[in-house]
């Protein structure tokens, strides 16, 4: 069976999702086409040969409406002739588009393939794509969940009170992440994956100066009376501080077989190995890390002690606390250069983002395994496997 391995991995610097954000000048389309750009460039293939580009984008709407990653692929200046599509599994969509990428490499239907993705949190906010008054979920939904949905802010704090988390613990986790990610910078780790634009070449929300008594200062960002009453158990422990930030990025990655890896000259940067997708309940929403690392160990015949790097996506503190928890996975090797409270989310693209920053890593530290799993909006998540080459 054929194999299906990166040979290149970038991303853009990561700007505030605001108004005032380092990149809110740039569109969307833009954002993503200098990564697209960028990948062939760095990796020397001829954009002609690429079979598909797929990328993931959350609100598709406005300005990431209309198949944004097709846009994108010709203003990158891709051959018209090379088709792209846009997918959407939420906070994992471009980390679903590489689950599509590989197995299409992998099954035959693809001999080099794009998977990527883009958000821009600044000129297309989260839930531009429901317009007021909208009900996204139907009747069927308001049945089976009488008492209603939550959003993902109320479901971070459930699982802090589910998994007896404090707030200390949470903050203590965010203030490493900022550390990680400005050590990482300091060093160069991140160089070889970001692709400064128009003069933006750091990552924007990294705080090196962030402390626990800074954190300790901040109000809860989610407390509603109605969910209190709801909800007693929580002690509303979510802030800005130990939450990711709101955010503008694009990322991409190059998948292919090993095969045409080296018929075209290319380095494999690792191999992907394997993958699992898995639905939890939709009202702690983000706790599906948890069964999906597990069924991606067991599909790679693999067990947590193989594995070298972890990248857990830390849409919250609380998602990947509970997370090390239940799976007894040593934070130590989670997010070794920071994560997204640090880096920032920007939703479309912290799929490929959170492979580009780990392939890096692999290769910089050595790694044979690593596992990279998100958290999804709607109880789901992604889950898969590299492997060093």
């Amino acid at each position: 069976m054929r194999d299906a391995v990166i040979v290149e991995a970038v991303r853009t610097p990561i700007g505030k999702g605001k108004p005032n954000g380092s990149l809110s000048h740039v569109h969307p389309v833009e954002l993503l086409a200098h990564a697209l750009r960028t990948l062939v460039e760095r990796s020397g293939v001829d954009p002609g040969l690429i079979d598909d580009v797929i990328g993931g984008t959350v609100d598709q709407v406005g300005e990431q409406a209309m198949n944004t990653t097709r846009y994108a692929a010709l203003s990158a200046g891709f051959p018209e002739t090379v088709p792209a599509t846009t997918v959407d599994r939420q906070c994992g969509s471009s980390q679903q588009a590489v689950h599509f990428a590989a197995q299409g490499v992998i099954s035959g239907a693809y001999d080099l393939v794009v998977a990527c993705g883009v958000e821009s949190m600044s000129r297309v906010p989260m839930w531009s794509n429901v317009p007021p008054g909208k009900d996204p979920f139907g009747p069927g939904i308001a049945a089976r969940y009488p008492e209603g949905l939550v959003p993902q802010g109320i479901s971070a704090e459930l699982i802090s009170a589910k998994w007896s988390i404090t707030r200390e613990q949470m903050d203590s986790f965010a203030v490493s992440s900022h550390r990680k990610a400005a050590e990482a910078w300091q060093k160069g780790l991140f160089d070889a994956e970001v692709a400064p634009l128009d003069g933006v070449s750091r990552d924007e929300c990294v705080r090196p100066d962030s402390t626990l008594d800074v954190l300790a200062g901040l109000r809860p960002a989610y407390h509603d009376p109605a969910f209190a009453e709801r909800f007693p158990q929580i002690e509303w422990n979510v802030t800005a501080g130990n939450a990711s930030p709101i955010n503008d990025g694009a990322s991409a990655v190059l998948i292919t077989s090993g095969e045409t890896a080296a018929r075209l000259g290319l380095r494999p940067l690792a191999r992907l190995h394997s993958f699992a997708v898995t639905g939890s309940d939709p009202l702690l929403m983000l706790t599906g890390v948890i069964p999906a690392t597990e069924k991606v160990l067991r599909r790679a015949d693999l067990s947590l002690d193989d594995i070298d790097l972890f990248e857990v996506n830390e849409a919250f503190s609380s998602v990947v606390l509970s997370w090390a928890q239940d799976t007894g996975a040593d934070l130590d090797k989670v997010n070794v250069h920071g994560g997204a409270i640090a880096l920032g989310h920007p939703l479309g693209a912290s799929g490929t983002r959170l492979t580009t920053t780990l392939v890096h890593a692999m290769r910089e530290r050595g790694a044979r395994y690593a596992l990279q799993t998100m958290c999804e909006a709607g109880g789901l998540a992604n889950a898969m496997i590299l492997e060093g080459v």
